[in-house]
C-alpha cells in the first residue's frame, strides 16, 4: 500500500555529505515506522538507521552514530538520511523501507516490508 521513492544519491569525496530522501504514497506515511538500509555488491543488506513513526525515537547501527541522522517530516511524506563525515565504506545503494506494520518503533529487526528500488551512493577515496 505504501510506495517510496528514494532520491539524493550521487558521487561525493571521503569527509562530504550527502542528504537522502524518500518520497512516500499512498497508506498512512504519518503512522509507519521508517528506516534505512544499504546494500554493497556482494554483501547482505544491512540496517542503517531507523525512526518510529511519531519520529520520537530514532535508532542507528553502531557505524552511523555520530555521523548519520534520519529524519521525517510527516506533513511532506518524507523521511530523510543525513550523511555527513562519509568513507568509502559507505558506498551502496541505500534504500529506503516502511514497517509492514503501523506505529513501530523503527528498531533493528522490524518488518520492514515496503521497499524502495534505491539510490546509488559513491564515496571515493
Amino acid at each position: 500500500q505504501v510506495q517510496l521513492v528514494e532520491s539524493g544519491g550521487g558521487l561525493v569525496q571521503a569527509g562530504g555529505s550527502l542528504r537522502l530522501s524518500c518520497a512516500a504514497s499512498g497508506g498512512t506515511f504519518s503512522i509507519h515506522a521508517m528506516g534505512w538500509f544499504r546494500q554493497a555488491p556482494g554483501k547482505e543488506r544491512e540496517f542503517v538507521a531507523g525512526i518510529s513513526w511519531s519520529g520520537g525515537i530514532r535508532n542507528y547501527v553502531e557505524f552511523a552514530k555520530g555521523r548519520f541522522t534520519i529524519s521525517r517530516d510527516n506533513a511532506k511524506n518524507t523521511v530523510y538520511l543525513q550523511m555527513n563525515s562519509l568513507k568509502a565504506e559507505d558506498t551502496a545503494v541505500y534504500l529506503c523501507a516502511a514497517d509492514r506494520f503501523t506505529l513501530g518503533l523503527g528498531q533493528q529487526g522490524t518488518d520492514f516490508g515496503f521497499w524502495g528500488q534505491g539510490t546509488q551512493v559513491t564515496v571515493s577515496s
